[in-house]
């Protein structure tokens, strides 16, 4: 059981349709004009779509993204080394809301040359009130990254930041919102 008050993050989504927040995978069979612009993210990285997450015996696009990392560290930093961003709307959750048995934590990796390294299921921890803890500070590499962005580099704050997979669909009712 995880207790409450432990928090997640999901950048609030814009054209909202249902009183859910859905994975892929359901936009595209509920809502195909939402599922075209989010699947748009992923051109040029379509086979990561198609990739399974083994805890959940599922793929990519059967999951909910969350965050255990407040992304105001992260967005301040940034803006510290000179980037203007505007304040960003984000979506949370108790994590408390959440099924353990449909969650992992799911650790990222650096891209050597931009290319992702293949699946390791050393990645997916359990969702567990230990793991999230351990993963809820934004660690030091990235805010490293962050500091030294190049300018004109995108700005991609989840690249290298612990993430929390969720199989299954979230009631709006239940997100909470900040702005960062």
């Amino acid at each position: 059981m995880i207790p409450e008050g432990l928090t997640l993050y999901h950048r609030a989504v814009r054209d909202v349709r249902g009183d859910h927040l859905l994975p892929l995978s359901t936009l595209r069979e509920r809502y195909p004009d939402v599922y075209a612009r989010e699947a748009a993210k992923y051109v040029g990285r379509e086979a990561l779509m198609q990739e399974r997450v083994g805890r959940l015996d599922c793929r990519w696009t059967d999951v909910l993204f969350f965050s255990p990392v407040n992304p105001g560290p992260l967005l301040d930093t940034a803006r510290q080394s000179g980037r203007a961003i505007a304040p960003i709307r984000y979506w949370t959750l108790d994590a408390a809301q959440l099924d353990p048995a449909r969650a992992c934590i799911y650790l990222t990796r650096p891209w050597p040359g931009g290319v992702k390294p293949a699946p390791d299921p050393a990645d997916e921890l359990p969702f567990t009130p230990q793991t999230l803890r351990e993963h809820s500070a934004a660690p030091a590499a990235t805010l490293a990254r962050l500091r030294a962005l190049p300018d004109g580099a995108p700005l991609i704050l989840w690249l290298d930041v612990p993430h929390v997979l969720y199989r299954g669909e979230v009631p709006l009712s239940a997100l909470g919102e900040v702005r960062c």
